[in-house]
């Protein structure tokens, strides 16, 4: 017959139940490894990520069950339009500053970050029509379009538009961060001011723009590119086009999956917003980001 466990025994790692309560809040002094629980106020977890305001700002519209997965989905996508835009402003502040170190390290993160924001599509992506529309009509006429932390993301990219900021009027500070990043150079402005400063071939025209029109591609940015494509495999400016072209793969991997996911939402028919729907997302899927830097690899 086995012998009954001695009941001075304790068990091998965090204590249980009550016990492991009590003990807890003393744990860094009595050296065991039970965490602290014990806080005046909030958690410090609480303080510095600021959870409990995260997770109460859905408010769905309607009674399916499916709109709070949007929504979240939605606000998500927010939250990585903003650390984007961050890591790009990195970028093009370390660029106006000659430290290229800085700006592809920013320009690195933004990739694996936009591969987390395209991600996001996943819980939307396979939406039947029947699914969105149980509760599009709580959208009313919201739309995508309108995000003002994506409109700078594509002021960022060269994709100006001062029409863009008219759904703004009614938020004076929205507005204002909208039109003061119209005027700013985008990142491939500063990009190509940066090759300019360092001896390549960028005319003047170019580095002396209207930034706040929408950037054109030129001829000679282009064989500036092929030049840099064409040399040193290692060089530091051949690094920073792969860092930007790697940007512009995920841009381009965001629109489409936008698209494909609407077209199986929605067909074709108008968005929510008034837009064309499908046609004004297949439109914006066929522009590259960048330009010369995907026409300049034909001539290498």
């Amino acid at each position: 017959m086995p012998s009954e466990p001695s009941r001075t025994s304790q068990p091998t790692g965090a204590q249980s139940g009550a016990g492991a309560e009590a003990g807890a809040g003393s744990g860094a002094e009595n050296g065991s490894e039970n965490p602290n629980l014990d806080f005046a106020g909030t958690t410090p977890y609480e303080d510095y990520v600021r959870a409990d305001v995260l997770t109460h700002l859905q408010h769905p519209l309607s009674d399916d069950p499916g709109e709070m997965s949007f929504l979240v989905t939605t606000q998500v996508m927010e939250l990585w339009f903003t650390v984007i835009v961050h890591e790009w402003t990195v970028a093009s502040r370390a660029l106006r500053a000659d430290d290229p170190r800085t700006a592809l390290e920013a320009l690195k993160r933004s990739v694996y970050e936009m591969l987390s924001l395209n991600a996001s599509w996943e819980p939307l992506a396979h939406l039947t029509p029947a699914q969105f529309n149980a509760y599009r009509g709580a959208l009313g006429e919201g739309s995508g379009f309108q995000s003002a932390m994506y409109r700078r993301m594509e002021f960022m990219l060269g994709e100006k538009s001062a029409s863009m900021l008219v759904p703004h009027r009614g938020a004076p500070r929205v507005h204002d961060e909208l039109e003061k990043a119209l005027h700013e150079p985008s990142l491939y402005d500063e990009v190509l001011r940066y090759l300019a400063r360092r001896g390549e071939d960028i005319p003047e025209e170019v580095t002396g723009r209207d930034v706040s029109q929408r950037y054109e591609p030129h001829p000679r940015v282009e064989q500036v590119w092929a030049r840099i494509y064409s040399g040193d495999p290692g060089s530091e400016l051949l690094r920073l086009g792969e860092g930007l072209t790697e940007v512009a793969e995920q841009v381009w991997r965001w629109r489409n999956d936008h698209l494909v996911a609407t077209r199986r939402a929605m067909g074709s028919k108008q968005g929510t917003g008034g837009s064309a729907g499908v046609a004004w997302l297949e439109k914006r899927a066929r522009k590259n980001v960048f330009p010369e830097l995907w026409t300049a690899r034909s001539h290498v």
